[in-house]
């Protein structure tokens, strides 16, 4: 159940909230306040939480509003605001509140777009204030902020699903006594690539509850390989990572990658507690709206832009 603190106050539900006016929009319905106030507590709360997720329960609807006194009436259907841009009309009402930009606007959720929608159609500067800093709030400069110094998972429900690959790198570096032990594979911990190689795949398939606000993902392969550099006793390491999904999963490479690396350390560093790791990076990545990305290139290295992280 979504409720905006500029909308309603607290919990009591004595008006009607934006996220049941979206579930009533959406059923084409007209309710009076005395309809409203006429539902129990948690029917009202039943149409609110209908109004709440991406896609309203018609049938719910109509069966929460048979009960309601004086009882709805029709009204036309109204829908959501398209996803892809925020209307001119929007980025307009808001101009004196901050940026409506089409990175911020395609985060947000259906019912933060409606509501930023519905709140326009009153001319009232003050709700209009109030509804940009609670619902986009510190979007306007990053995606993942929200209002209050709170964060968000980008919504990513409406891209595309594409094959999408990912490879990072990285490296670690010993004193010559580790490094001999790890070539005549004498290390007392046991097979240090074997096990580092099991490490980085467990952490990119856990990258989801390693990582704040990444999406779980259901990887479709991830390969880890890793070289012994006799000139500069190092383990140099590549994780590649793939999957069928909406968002890329560069997190999950560089997840490996690093893991294997600490594994690597863990494993030697009884015989030599200064080893260095890194650097870590991305080494490229394809599939998304953002196009492909290969390191070296610069500035401008990805065919298109997309600042959710595609």
């Amino acid at each position: 159940m979504r409720l905006y603190s500029f909308d309603v106050d607290g919990e009591r539900l004595e008006q009607l909230p934006l996220a049941a006016r979206r579930a009533l929009d959406h059923a084409g319905r007209k309710l009076s306040l005395a309809g409203w106030t006429s539902l129990d507590l948690e029917e009202r709360r039943r149409l609110v939480s209908l109004g709440s997720v991406p896609t309203v329960d018609l049938d719910a609807v109509a069966r929460v509003l048979r009960r309601a006194r004086p009882a709805a009436v029709s009204s036309d259907v109204a829908g959501d605001p398209p996803r892809h841009a925020p209307p001119a009309r929007l980025v307009e009402a808001y101009a004196d509140c901050g940026s409506l930009s089409v990175a911020v606007w395609t985060s947000l959720s259906d019912l933060d777009r409606y509501a930023l929608s519905k709140v326009t159609k009153r001319s009232d500067p003050e709700r209009l204030e109030l509804a940009y800093a609670e619902i986009v709030g510190h979007t306007e400069v990053s995606t993942h902020l929200r209002a209050r110094g709170g964060v968000q998972m980008v919504n990513v429900g409406v891209k595309a699903v594409t094959h999408r690959r990912a490879e990072a790198e990285s490296r670690v570096s010993m004193n010559r006594e580790a490094f001999a032990l790890l070539v005549n594979n004498a290390v007392p911990k046991g097979d240090v690539l074997a096990t580092a190689r099991v490490a980085a795949i467990m952490a990119a398939k856990r990258t989801s509850e390693l990582i704040p606000l990444c999406h779980a993902l259901p990887l479709t392969h991830v390969s880890v390989d890793l070289r012994l550099d006799a000139g500069a006793q190092a383990v140099c390491i590549v994780a590649c990572v793939e999957t069928h999904g909406k968002t890329g999963v560069e997190m999950e490479a560089l997840v490996a990658a690093s893991h294997a690396a600490l594994t690597v350390y863990d494993m030697l560093k009884a015989s030599d507690r200064s080893m260095s790791i890194g650097p870590t990076r991305l080494v490229s990545k394809s599939g998304g709206a953002s196009g492909d990305f290969v390191a070296g290139r610069g500035e401008g290295e990805s065919s298109a832009s997309d600042p959710s992280g595609a």
